[in-house]
């Protein structure tokens, strides 16, 4: 079986966030594997997708304080026409990517106990973003 859909995520302001729900809510075809993949890709370049630790906020605070010190704003970027925080939302996508591939079991994502799936967004007013989903595998 394959299957392929848009999922659309509100906007939210910079930060990393715990996205999980919504992508489990948006996958209507996930219960219906036995055993697969699922495909998640970020049609941004000023925003990534990664998986972490998804109990404690602290541990996404920590994830964009970190991103933001890693990359400032302050460099002295040539790529500016769209404000200070575009080029470093680009090269924080680079770091954190635009997809995951994430197991299928028994009509779930076969996450751990404590991962989740993030957005990362990196602008201050990154809008709405668009992930495709391709879900593949073998039928329940």
């Amino acid at each position: 079986m394959w299957s392929q859909s848009e999922i659309t995520l509100e906007p939210r302001p910079r930060g990393v966030h715990l996205v999980t729900g919504e992508v489990l809510e948006a996958l209507d075809e996930l219960e219906l594997l036995s055993i697969g993949l699922c495909h998640l890709f970020i049609r941004h370049t000023s925003a990534s997708l990664t998986l972490g630790e998804n109990a404690s906020p602290d541990v996404r605070d920590d994830t964009r304080s970190w991103l933001d010190a890693a990359v400032p704003e302050g460099f002295p970027w040539t790529h500016t026409m769209e404000g200070a925080d575009d080029m470093p939302a680009h090269i924080k996508s680079m770091i954190t990517g635009p997809s995951l591939l994430l197991p299928v079991s028994d009509g779930n994502l076969a996450l751990g106990t404590w991962q989740g799936i993030y957005l990362c967004e990196h602008r201050d007013h990154g809008g709405s973003r668009s992930l495709v989903a391709t879900l593949s595998g073998e039928s329940s």
